[in-house]
């Protein structure tokens, strides 16, 4: 029987979390729970949780850790049997203790990206809100220009998308981030990746979680 992976994938906002977690998916048949698609989900659904987080996001503000759990481990609970990795959760370090309660994970894999860099790449970022696939008109280009690569449909680029919200939303992540990480690394189970395009991080990337399968093995 092929080993269930489980694990966390970390960086901060533009830092290529949704590309690599794509190539992970394609390459290693693991299912993808992005945190934003879960939250976007429920926005555009209008559902009870959805009022509360767009009002939050709103605000320029991360959504509460009570809230935040409760949304991941509904979605963890209809995963039976298949391999997973979590994009963009957990956020604090009460996220990250209460996950483990729930869950084993195998490893954390952060994604290490200048601030700078990230600040240049925004500008070139679109997105095909439906699947949640992440594009770059230079580092990662759709085939054709402004069009989803599976689907066709329009790419968008987010209302949050641009030089002064990611400024205050890497803010937010610096102070929130750093117990995340110790944590995981008092679990050792957090792994660097340095770099600053997915295209750089990707190899690393794939030849660990390819060692990783092939020792579990």
């Amino acid at each position: 029987m092929a080993k269930i992976l489980q694990a966390v994938i970390l960086g901060a906002p533009a830092s290529g979390k949704g590309t690599i977690s794509s190539r992970i998916v394609k390459s290693f048949d693991v299912i993808h729970l992005s945190s934003g698609d879960i939250l976007r989900g429920h926005i555009e659904n209008q559902t009870d949780y959805g009022v509360r987080v767009k009002s939050t996001i709103e605000k320029g503000l991360l959504v509460p850790d009570d809230l935040m759990v409760t949304l991941i481990e509904n979605e963890l609970k209809h995963i039976h049997r298949k391999s997973w990795i979590l994009d963009g959760f957990p956020r604090t370090r009460v996220q990250a203790e209460m996950l483990s309660t729930k869950v084993k994970l195998d490893f954390v894999i952060n994604l290490v990206v200048d601030f700078d860099v990230l600040i240049d790449r925004i500008k070139g970022r679109w997105v095909h809100l439906p699947s949640g696939r992440v594009y770059h008109s230079e580092f990662n280009p759709p085939i054709v220009p402004g069009k989803d690569d599976i689907t066709g449909e329009d790419l968008v680029q987010r209302s949050d998308d641009n030089a002064k919200s990611l400024h205050k939303r890497l803010s937010l992540y610096s102070e929130k981030i750093p117990p995340v990480i110790e944590f995981y690394k008092e679990s050792k189970l957090l792994h660097n990746f340095h770099g600053k395009t997915s295209n750089e991080i990707w190899p690393k990337v794939y030849s660990f979680i390819a060692q990783f399968l092939k020792e579990e093995n």
